[in-house]
């Protein structure tokens, strides 16, 4: 009983514990009877179970930061100047992304620190094959249709850093900026 009390943060005074460990074989009726005894308690007022009401914890921001299209973003270009690599970008719908004729490719992907061709380097060269009849001399000559602006980053540079932060408005409004949902 006085585990369940202090596990459910309640503050007992003038409790001496003993270490006691309760053989598997005994859990089973010994967690029946301290459920009985609880329900006697607290028809007594003595609850020593947090109460529904009681502190519920703070929602936990999501792990992963998550982005909204609207109508009002597919009429702003977004422009890619980084690692080697110029473009300009549109987010027409949801998962459609419109690099558009004359984006300006990195030549050369960078390896990893031990000199292995690493997972971003192999993404962007697979992109770069499934265009290659849009792609001369690391210069795209027709606008190509990406689906996130991860797509956009790993073709464009094989991506390294965060996207989202990388297209900019003309003012320099990233589309992260632009996009994040609060939460």
């Amino acid at each position: 009983m006085i585990t369940e009390a202090i596990k459910n943060g309640l503050k007992l005074e003038n409790t001496e514990t003993e270490q006691l460990t309760i053989p598997t074989s005994h859990k089973k009726n010994t967690t029946n009877y301290k459920d009985e005894l609880l329900l006697v308690l607290e028809r007594f007022g003595y609850n020593l179970l947090p109460s529904a009401d009681s502190e519920k914890p703070a929602k936990t921001k999501p792990a992963k930061t998550r982005y909204k299209w609207t109508k009002e973003i597919s009429q702003i270009e977004f422009f890619v100047d980084t690692r080697e690599s110029k473009a300009t970008v549109l987010w027409q719908k949801r998962n459609e992304m419109l690099l558009k004729a004359g984006a300006k490719l990195m030549p050369i992907a960078p390896l990893n620190k031990d000199g292995s061709v690493g997972f971003s380097a192999k993404m962007g060269e697979k992109l770069r094959l499934d265009y290659q009849d849009k792609i001369k001399d690391f210069v795209t000559t027709e606008d190509i249709v990406l689906k996130s602006v991860n797509e956009v980053g790993l073709l464009l540079y094989f991506a390294g850093t965060n996207s989202w932060l990388e297209l900019v408005d003309r003012d320099g409004k990233s589309i992260d900026e632009w996009t994040k949902i609060e939460a």
